[in-house]
């Protein structure tokens, strides 16, 4: 298991180089000048001087070539510095960090109340398919993965907001200001992770270990908590880490909606504003974590499946 890790390792240290050189490459790959969009942030004025967008230019050391500054903007970004805004003027660090809070915050309530009820109803309707349960699961599968979160968002708030007034329609005050956006983005993951525990729940049940576990006098619920349940939860942790990535920078539109200060719409606002440096260093952050996500998911998959390990020698 540790080659492994090892691996992953190298693979991550590779990949968050590629994510870095990309990010700084953003810049180059757009048609705005960063030197003219600084300017105008600073002094409002769209008439610059070709004086004063050469003295920026050598002040930022754009003057000089492409991997030198590559270089140099990553012996910052290493140490967590990845310039100013231009649209705020504040640290890109600091607001990266205030809006992750907010995003993981969001991420993990609405990932967390999936999972709390996907795996019991997953579980119950694959040890009695085609009968109710299983048809109600079925049928809220399909209806909830067909809700689009720009849809349901400003219903719910129409509804609990404006009709029943006991929820707040936006902003981010406590924890009356999650439920909302928690419920929008949980609809479409637990309906795949019901989907998806109800059919390794169904693999599970007809495995033999579990026929020898009834066999020695358990009933059947006893044998799946004894020994289904973790192996039938094995695929929602994959799930789990491919959700969490998405929904740190991928619930632009809740967080829009809402106004939630998180990663999705301070991307949308760094787009907005053309805010390179907030674009750049949020781009690395995104990828970092999702990267990081991915690769601590793969470690608990070998961690919760022994077969894994023995195939590979361990």
């Amino acid at each position: 298991m540790w080659r492994q890790i090892l691996q992953r390792l190298v693979v991550l240290g590779a990949m968050l180089l590629i994510v870095s050189l990309a990010a700084f490459s953003l810049p180059f790959m757009s048609d705005a000048d960063p030197v003219r969009t600084i300017l105008i942030s600073r002094t409002g004025d769209p008439a610059l001087s070709p004086e004063a967008i050469a003295a920026l230019r050598v002040e930022m050391g754009l003057d000089r070539p492409f991997l030198v500054q590559y270089l140099a903007w990553l012996g910052d970004a290493f140490r967590g510095d990845f310039g100013y805004s231009f649209a705020t003027r504040q640290p890109v660090a600091s607001e990266i960090f205030r809006a992750l809070t907010v995003s993981i915050t969001l991420a993990l309530t609405a990932l967390g109340a999936a999972v709390l009820v996907a795996l019991p109803l997953g579980t119950l309707a694959a040890m009695r398919p085609g009968g109710r349960l299983d048809g109600f699961t079925t049928l809220m599968i399909q209806a909830f993965v067909a809700t689009p979160e720009y849809w349901f968002a400003p219903i719910s708030i129409l509804v609990f907001a404006l009709y029943l007034h006991v929820l707040p329609s936006a902003g981010w005050h406590d924890w009356r200001s999650l439920v909302l956006p928690a419920l929008a983005l949980t609809l479409r993951p637990m309906a795949y992770f019901t989907q998806v525990t109800r059919a390794a729940m169904m693999d599970v049940l007809a495995a033999p270990y579990i026929t020898a576990a009834r066999s020695r006098g358990l009933g059947m619920s006893q044998a799946v908590l004894r020994h289904g349940v973790r192996n039938g939860s094995i695929p929602i942790v994959t799930f789990f880490a491919l959700w969490l990535a998405g929904l740190l920078g991928g619930s632009v539109v809740v967080e829009v909606i809402f106004a939630i200060p998180g990663m999705g719409r301070l991307l949308y606002e760094a787009v907005v504003n053309m805010d390179i440096p907030v674009l750049q260093g949020a781009f690395v952050a995104i990828v970092t974590l999702s990267v990081l996500i991915n690769t601590l998911a793969d470690l608990a998959y070998l961690a919760l499946n022994p077969a894994l390990r023995v195939r590979h020698g361990h």
